[in-house]
C-alpha cells in the first residue's frame, strides 16, 4: 500500500512537470523528510523546554510533558509538509549521490 505522503510527493513532482519518482527515489525522499522531521522535533523540543515550567505546557500540570511532545511532533510535521527548512532536500540529494556511487 502506498502512503499518503508518498502519493503527495509523486503528485507534486508530476504537477511541477518533473518525471515521476521511482521506488528508490520515493523511498529516499521519504527518508530525507523523516530525518528533517526528527531534527526539527529535537530542535523545537529544546525551544519549548527552555520556556520554563509554568503554564499549560509546564510539568506542574497533568501530562504537560506528554502534551508538549505531541505539540512539538505536530509542529515539526507541519513545517516539513509546508516545505521544510531545506535539510530534507540536502539529505535527499546526498542519499541519491551515495546510491549512484555504490552502483
Amino acid at each position: 500500500m502506498t502512503s499518503p505522503a508518498l502519493l503527495s510527493i509523486q503528485s507534486a513532482a508530476q504537477t511541477a512537470g518533473a518525471k515521476p519518482l521511482s521506488g528508490l527515489e520515493a523511498k529516499a525522499r521519504r527518508t530525507a523528510e523523516d530525518f528533517e522531521t526528527m531534527f526539527l522535533e529535537l530542535t523545537l523540543d529544546q525551544v519549548f523546554s527552555s520556556g520554563g515550567q509554568e503554564g499549560p505546557l509546564g510539568e506542574n500540570g497533568t501530562g504537560g510533558g506528554v502534551y508538549r511532545s505531541m505539540l512539538v511532533k505536530e509542529y515539526a510535521g507541519l513545517v516539513v509538509r509546508s516545505g521544510g527548512v531545506g535539510i530534507g532536500d540536502q539529505v535527499y540529494r546526498e542519499i541519491l549521490r551515495m546510491q549512484e556511487n555504490r552502483q
